[in-house]
């Protein structure tokens, strides 16, 4: 009832506000006339069509209902115009689909003009106002947006209507920032998700997430190091002091080594130093000196023009000077004599006659001016074959060289210095005291000497860049000034410059410094962005370690918990717990009303638009038909609810599938089954055919085709009328055992007689052949013999049937007369039929010929045996032949008699049989004989 009053109240609404004049609103599928202020979309027209359309959101192709939207579609005159935030062409397909951003419109329903907001491309802090009515969003993208209770509302999905959501979210106004979804893992603070699915990074930012400065930049902002810097304490915890400042005029720029690169690209040599023997200028001692054991260049000794490195040694001496016996890095002037022998004492010189005294610059010399001084005078110091006086700071006038009071001659500075002096010069200073005041490019100055880098406990003084002073006591190093702590002595830990006990809030503790932590955390346990403990606001949601800005779709973060909560099911994405603080519905057939997912009752046959959450019957008021007012109705536009048609003269036919119905799949089934019975009926009939002929094949080798007689087909069509079991065959009544003994008696003797009949005419014809014809035919005779005997053997001894009552009599017969006639065919009997010739035991006792093979006996000539394995006993009795004689019936043996007796009282106490009985088979293991299937 609730739904049906707000539904009501909202048409009359959306009617008053609605436009004057009729539109023709399409989504892919269906097409709604009437009136409408919704402006999401796009306007698409054509020439000679019968009105314009309101394209929504969708994808559209050649073959979209209904014929309207169709046909504009394919019109070569189509043109189409875009909402804010749209772009579209109108090639097909088309994909009408708001860009990556938000836009926002002032009424619901996506009516009004809209300002769209595109997703930006760097972070930003900055907030903007809105009052929206209705928000559309794209894909992939979310929102965070603040209202009256300045809680941030998270929306994934488009609102059509403000008014419906939540009371948690209502009062919206101002929009706190726009992201993409599409990265995973999703990006750092300073980074912004891209609609491809990367992250991009602001200047000075690095990595995937944009979670690290590049290298030169430091701080929470990734700014750049100084100028002036080479390398700095770079990073997202660094703090930007230099620590490789950038060398100006810096020796290497010139090929120089040990002096200073002038304007035009030469180099001025330290005092000492000259062009090495490579090329690389100021790289070896000029002459006159020589390297020693610290790397610099000392002036070689008085008289001395040329020294070895390392000890000095005078290599060679001036004109006139000799190498000192005790001291070899000295050259001595010989001693002064006039020409009658008189040596000149220290301050003179001989002139050949008399000693003269020397300069007053000098104290010894050998001649009257200074340039002849050998040793200069007190407070002077030789340089160049002169003597020149010193400063205060014990520096050679018009030089860079610092006086040697032992060696009484102006030496260079250390190497990397450019100046040096002594710090309180006397007589009694010593080389070894001199102190560097200028360094050489890249170097800085230490106590006195030039060194590559500041030692600990000092930093390199700001105001000349070349000083390094100590830090404060109450540090361990600093850096900038002495009081800017980089540590602390004392186990305090250095924060910020300042030496605390603890470390403050946002920072924690690593060798002896207060790191602060990634920017994206509140409190952290290490400085990576994936350690933090606790998250600011604008990145509430802590998960594995790291803070993001929002829970997924599904979920809302819970405050009291602080952590992400599942959504209710009906909720496509919401702002709390339970079924009433949705911001979207999952189901398609839902909207949006008070915060809770009710059926939408979209009216006629319109639905859901998928992406905007409301019907389309909603979007386009439809004056009824019946209506009374004194507006117009609506225009007829032809097409607006009719499919494509398919016509000749279309190259495009629109064929609809239907899913089959269960009788369609059964008959199918059906249809299937009765195929395959007909085709294993086919294929068994063939079969059978084949068997049959097998079997006609063997009964025609065999002699036993029987079909001719009439018993036969008799029997056949019996059991094909009554029906039998396989391998059973009705048989005709048992005679008397006598009767059928007389038979068998009167049929062997009527066979043998027929039998002797042929054999004597095939003697008469045989007389002739030779005896090695006769003698081939004895031995095929023996073979066949030995396969008939193992043949039967074998079949006694693997078959569990036993023998048939009744055998053929003509086979019977034929073996039995075949065996004498191929005997009596020779001159000569054969042993094997000399010996069994006597009738078996069994065979006098029970009158019948015996069926299994005789013992066999042992032989002692195997001659006898010829081809054959077995001996001659093994041969049955029934194979014997007959005497010569014609056959006589002699009286019974007491035996026959006896057994006679005992068959006809069996007989006599058994139930009379009636009928027949019946013959059971046994299977052999696959034979193929046609009988036995």
């Amino acid at each position: 009832m609730l739904s049906g009053i707000l539904t009501t109240s909202f048409f009359f609404a959306a009617a008053a506000a609605a436009q004057s004049s009729p539109t023709v609103v399409c989504v892919a599928g269906q097409c709604l006339e009437g009136f409408t202020n919704t402006t999401i979309g796009a306007t698409l027209s054509a020439s000679g069509a019968a009105t314009s359309l309101l394209l929504l959101p969708g994808e559209y192709t050649s073959t979209t209902n209904p014929s309207l939207l169709h046909d504009i579609l394919t019109s070569s005159s189509a043109s189409i115009s875009a909402s804010p935030g749209f772009n579209a062409n109108t090639s097909l397909p088309l994909n009408l689909a708001l860009q990556p951003g938000v836009a926002v419109y002032p009424q619901a329903n996506y009516s009004g003009q809209a300002t769209f907001s595109q997703l930006p491309s760097t972070p930003s802090n900055s907030t903007s106002k809105i009052s929206p009515g209705s928000l559309a969003l794209a894909s992939n993208v979310w929102v965070a947006v603040s209202g009256s209770s300045s809680d941030r509302t998270i929306f994934w999905d488009s609102v059509p209507d403000i008014s419906q959501l939540p009371s948690g979210a209502s009062g919206l106004s101002q929009l706190l920032d726009i992201q993409s979804s599409a990265c995973s893992p999703p990006c750092a603070g300073a980074g912004v998700c891209s609609a491809s699915g990367t992250c991009s990074c602001p200047p000075g930012f690095n990595g995937t997430s944009c979670e690290t400065c590049a290298p030169g930049f430091f701080g929470p902002t990734c700014q750049a190091c100084p100028t002036d810097c080479k390398t700095c304490d770079d990073g997202m915890t660094g703090s930007g002091r230099c620590l490789v400042p950038v060398i100006k005029n810096a020796p290497s720029t010139c090929n120089c080594l040990n002096g200073v690169c002038n304007s035009d690209g030469s180099c001025s040599c330290n005092a000492g130093w000259t062009t090495g023997t490579n090329g690389t200028a100021c790289a070896k001692c000029a002459p006159g000196f020589f390297l020693n054991s610290a790397g610099n260049c000392a002036v070689c000794g008085l008289g001395c023009t040329q020294c070895a490195d390392g000890n000095g040694d005078c290599i060679s001496c001036k004109s006139g000077f000799t190498q000192n016996a005790n001291d070899r890095t000295q050259c001595i002037a010989p001693q002064a004599t006039t020409s009658t022998g008189t040596v000149c004492p220290d301050g003179s010189f001989s002139n050949g006659a008399s000693c003269q005294p020397c300069s007053p610059l000098c104290q010894t010399c050998s001649g009257p001016t200074s340039n002849d001084c050998i040793i200069c005078g007190a407070g002077k110091y030789s340089t160049n074959g002169t003597c020149v006086g010193t400063d205060g700071n014990g520096v050679c006038s018009g030089s860079s060289l610092v006086a040697d009071n032992n060696k009484h001659e102006c030496d260079s500075c250390p190497s990397k210095c450019t100046t040096c002096k002594y710090p309180s010069f006397n007589v009694a200073s010593t080389i070894d005291q001199v102190q560097c005041t200028g360094c050489l490019p890249g170097f800085v100055l230490s106590k006195g000497q030039c060194v590559e880098s500041c030692p600990t406990g000092t930093f390199l003084d700001p105001k000349d860049n070349v000083t390094c002073s100590a830090c404060d006591s109450s540090c361990g190093t600093c850096a900038g000034s002495s009081t800017f702590c980089l540590t602390c002595a004392n186990n305090q830990l250095a924060a910020s410059g300042k030496c605390v006990a603890s470390c403050p809030s946002n920072t924690f503790s690593s060798s002896g410094q207060c790191i602060t932590c990634h920017p994206d955390c509140a409190t952290c346990t290490g400085s990576s962005f994936n350690q933090c403990s606790s998250c600011p606001a604008d990145r509430p949601v802590l998960t594995n370690g790291r803070c993001l800005p929002t829970c997924s779709k599904s979920q809302y973060f819970d405050k009291t918990s602080s952590s992400c909560q599942s959504c209710d099911a009906s909720c496509s994405s919401c702002s709390g717990a339970g079924p009433s603080n949705c911001l979207a519905c999952s189901s398609s057939s839902q909207v949006l009303r008070g915060g809770t997912c009710v059926s939408s009752s979209c009216k006629g046959s319109s639905n859901v638009i998928s992406g905007l959450g409301i019907c389309l019957s909603d979007l386009v008021v439809v004056p009824p038909s019946s209506s009374t007012s004194s507006g117009s109705p609506l225009p007829s536009i032809t097409g607006i609810d009719t499919p494509i048609s398919t016509s000749p003269s279309s190259n495009t036919t629109v064929v609809k599938k239907r899913p089959l119905k269960w009788w369609e799949i059964l008959l199918m089934a059906l249809g299937c089954a009765f195929i395959f019975v007909c085709f294993l009926m086919c294929w068994r009939r063939r079969m059978r055919k084949r068997r049959a002929a097998a079997t006609a094949t063997f009964a025609a080798a065999k002699n036993l085709d029987h079909s001719r007689s009439w018993r036969y087909r008799l029997a056949r069509f019996g059991e094909k009328l009554f029906g039998h079991r396989k391998g059973q065959r009705w048989m005709l009544p048992k005679e008397d055992e006598a009767i059928r003994l007389e038979k068998l008696r009167a049929a062997e003797e009527a066979r043998y007689g027929h039998d002797m009949e042929k054999l004597r005419v095939a003697e008469d014809a045989q007389h002739d052949r030779n005896m090695a014809k006769l003698r081939e035919s004895e031995l095929r005779h023996d073979r066949e013999m030995e396969k008939l005997i193992g043949a039967y053997e074998y079949s006694r001894a693997g078959s569990s049937r036993a023998p048939s009552p009744l055998p053929s009599l003509r086979d019977y017969e034929h073996d039995r007369h075949t065996h004498k006639v191929s005997n009596m065919g020779s001159d000569q009997v054969s042993p094997t039929n000399h010996l069994v010739a006597e009738e078996s035991l069994y065979s006098q006792i029970t009158g019948q010929p015996r069926r299994g093979p005789e013992p066999r006996q042992p032989v002692r000539n195997a001659a006898d045996l010829l081809p054959s394995r077995f001996s001659n006993t093994t041969y049955s009795s029934w194979l014997t032949p007959d005497p010569p004689s014609p056959p006589t019936h002699s009286a019974p043996t007491p035996a026959q008699e006896y057994a006679r007796s005992v068959t006809q009282l069996a007989q006599a106490d058994a139930p009379p049989q009636r009928g027949a009985y019946w013959l059971q088979s046994s299977n052999t293991g696959g034979s193929r004989n046609p009988f036995l299937r």
